[in-house]
C-alpha cells in the first residue's frame, strides 16, 4: 500500500498520470518502469524504510523549534531514537501550521503541530493525518500560554478584570489556532466575543515588542514570549491557560498518512518520544524546569530550540507534555466546535475523534510501562 501511494505520487509529479491510454501505451510502460526504479531507489535510500522489519530507518520530523518540542529534542540527544533504530532528521519550520502540506506530500513523516481549523480542513479534503500523542497541554501549574495585559493599563486601573477586554486590541498568533482559543475562552467568561475586541494577528515573538510600544493592549501568548514580556515590564501575566482552560490540547504529535501505515516503525518512534517526555517531566518542579535533572534538560533545549538563554528556559512556565502521550480529545472537540461556530470549517461533519489514533502511544506505554518518575535513570 505504501509503495503504491508513493508510486502514484511520483507518476503525478512527473506528469505521467493518465498516460496509459491506447495511443501512448508503449511510452507509458517505459515511463512507469523508470518511476518504479526511482521509487525503489528512493525507498532504499530515504526515510520510511524498515518500518515493519525493524532495521534502521530515517524519520523526518518537522518542528517549529518551540518550547513544547522539548521531548523530541531530549529523545534525540540522549540516543533514545537511535536505540530504536531511528535516525531522526529534524526539519525546522517557521510555524507548526506549515508542516501540514509537507506531511501530506510525504516530505515529512511526523509533525509537531497544533490542532487547528487549517488542519481539520486539510483532513476534510482527504489528507489522512493522525494526532497520536500530546506535545503540549496545560495541566494545573503549567499554563505555558497566558493572557497578557499591558502593565500600564493595569497600573492605571484601566484594566481590572476580563470584562475590561471590551474594545481592546488583542494580539493573537493566527486565526483558527490554539492561540485564538486562548483569547476566545477568557472573553467568553466575561460575556464577550472576538467581535467585541480588535484581534491583531502577530507571531508570538512580535507580541513582546507590540506590548512594549503600545500597538496592542493585551495578547494570547505562549512561552518564552510570556516570560520575556513580563520581565521587560511590558505586560502583566493576567491569567494562565491552565486556569481558564485546564488540560487544553494546545499541541500534538502528528503522523503523516504513509507513516501511520508503518506500524512497527511508528511505534518505535513513539517509544523513544515518550522516554524523552518522561525525562522532561522528571526535570520539573512547581511547573518549571528546576527539578533534579534540570541542567541537562535546559542545555538540550538551548542547543536544539530557538530559545538559547538557559536562565530564560529555567524561569519560563514549562509546557505540559503527558509522559504517557494521552490526548484531551474532549477538549479538541470543543475547540473544533468553536471554529465551526466561527465559520472556519469547510466540512461541518469533520470530528476531532476521526483525527485521533492512540494505538501507537498505547503500544509504547505497554512496552515502557506506565510513567513513574525517574524511570529512565
Amino acid at each position: 500500500m505504501l509503495a503504491a501511494k508513493r508510486l502514484l505520487a511520483y507518476v503525478r509529479n512527473f506528469g505521467l498520470y493518465g498516460l496509459g491510454d491506447r495511443n501512448n501505451s508503449a511510452w507509458s510502460v517505459s515511463a512507469v518502469l523508470v518511476v518504479l526504479g526511482t521509487v525503489a531507489f528512493a525507498a532504499s535510500a530515504c526515510g520510511g524504510g524498515g518500518g515493519e522489519s525493524g532495521e534502521s530507518a530515517t524519520v523526518r520530523i518537522g518542528t517549529a523549534q518551540s518550547a513544547s518540542d522539548a521531548a523530541i529534542y531530549i529523545a534525540d540527544k540522549k540516543g533514545y531514537f537511535e536505540e530504536q533504530g531511528i535516525q531522526l532528521e529534524l526539519i525546522p519550520f517557521r510555524s507548526a501550521a506549515e508542516t501540514v502540506p509537507s506531511l501530506g506530500s510525504g516530505d515529512l513523516d511526523v509533525g509537531g503541530g497544533s490542532p487547528s481549523a487549517g488542519m481539520y480542513n486539510a483532513i476534510a479534503r482527504g489528507l489522512d493525518l493522525k494526532n497520536v500523542a500530546d506535545k503540549g497541554s496545560h495541566p494545573p501549574g503549567q499554563g505555558y500560554s497566558a493572557l497578557l495585559v499591558r502593565e500600564d493599563l493595569v497600573d492605571s486601573g484601566q484594566f481590572n478584570g476580563l470584562e475590561d477586554l471590551n474594545g481592546l486590541t488583542i494580539g493573537i498568533a493566527a486565526e483558527g489556532t490554539s492561540s485564538e482559543i486562548d483569547a476566545v475562552v477568557p472573553l467568553r467568561e466575561a460575556g464577550l466575543t472576538l467581535n467585541d475586541v480588535q484581534p491583531e494577528y502577530l507571531a508570538f515573538p512580535d507580541h513582546v515588542s507590540a506590548l512594549e510600544n503600545g500597538s496592542i493592549d493585551a495578547s494570547s501568548t505562549t512561552e518564552p514570549s510570556v516570560t520575556q514580556a513580563v520581565q521587560s515590564g511590558a505586560a502583566v501575566r493576567w491569567v494562565g491557560a491552565d486556569e481558564f482552560y485546564p488540560y487544553q490540547q494546545a499541541a500534538t504529535i502528528i503522523y503523516g498518512p504513509d507513516f501511520v501505515e508503518q506500524g512497527d516503525l511508528a511505534t518505535r518512534f513513539m517509544v523513544a518520544y515518550l522516554r524523552g517526555a518522561r525525562d522532561f517531566n522528571d526535570a520539573l518542579e512547581e511547573g518549571k524546569i528546576q527539578g533534579p535533572n534540570a541542567d541537562e534538560i535546559i542545555s538540550i533545549i538551548a542547543e536544539y530550540s530557538n530559545i538559547t538563554d538557559p536562565e530564560l528556559i529555567s524561569n519560563m512556565v514549562a509546557a505540559g507534555i503527558d509522559p504517557d502521550g494521552s490526548l484531551n480529545v474532549d477538549g479538541m472537540e470543543s475547540d473544533l466546535q468553536t471554529w465551526k461556530d466561527q465559520g472556519l470549517l469547510e466540512d461541518e461533519n469533520v470530528t476531532a475523534e476521526q483525527t485521533v489514533d492512540t494505538s501507537f502511544a498505547d503500544a509504547a506505554v505497554e512496552e515502557l510501562g506506565p510513567y513513574e518518575p525517574n524511570q529512565n535513570e
